[in-house]
């Protein structure tokens, strides 16, 4: 039997997490066997800057991050349970990807 996999990154948690439990509501409700949400780990991006424009003056730098939250699922292939999922309305920082395995 094929599988649907599901791709999921973002860098707000909350939005994520929301997302995680309606897909999970999704299959529970049509009653689709489903492996996750399982974390992937969180991707750092760091940047540090210097605060004087001009380059004269005290070396004084900020540091900035980014986080890059990641989940996936697998799940059995069925069209009812993948229209659903693709009917959730998904926020703007979350990135979704969702492939078909053999």
């Amino acid at each position: 039997m094929s599988k649907a996999r599901i791709n999921l990154a973002g860098v707000e948690i909350s939005d994520l997490n929301q997302i995680c439990g309606s897909i999970t509501e999704i299959a529970k409700k049509t009653k689709t066997k489903i492996y996750g949400p399982i974390p992937l780990p969180t991707s750092r991006m760091k940047v540090t800057v210097r605060k004087s424009p001009c380059g004269e003056g005290k070396a004084s730098f900020d540091r900035y991050e980014m986080r890059v939250h990641k989940r996936v699922f697998d799940l059995d292939v069925d069209e009812r349970a993948l229209r659903l999922i693709m009917k959730v309305p998904i926020p703007d920082g979350i990135q979704i990807s969702i492939n078909v395995l053999g």
